[in-house]
């Protein structure tokens, strides 16, 4: 599974007020599964698979992990968790 879609540290593939759309569920829970660092995905982010949000927030974990806050959307989201909206 890859955990990262960008190789580069501190460089996000999403933008604040770009629009997303949250990964699947099966997504979602192999990404738990796999995740042994910070910020995993909980089961309360389940529900809000395959929605549509725009980014709110961007930031960086240490060593670069982008980490994601979308509107009206709880919880921290890793890029690996969101797709381009189209």
């Amino acid at each position: 599974m890859v955990l990262s879609r960008t190789s580069e540290p501190y460089k996000a593939s999403f933008s604040e007020g770009e629009k997303v759309r949250i990964a699947s569920l099966g997504m979602l829970i192999q990404f738990q599964r796999d995740w042994q660092a910070h910020h995993a995905v909980t089961e309360a982010q389940f529900p809000y698979a395959n929605q549509e949000a725009v980014v709110r927030r961007v930031s960086f974990y240490h060593m670069g992990t982008v980490l994601y806050e979308l509107e009206d959307i709880p919880g921290f989201w890793h890029e690996p968790c969101l797709v381009a909206s189209g």
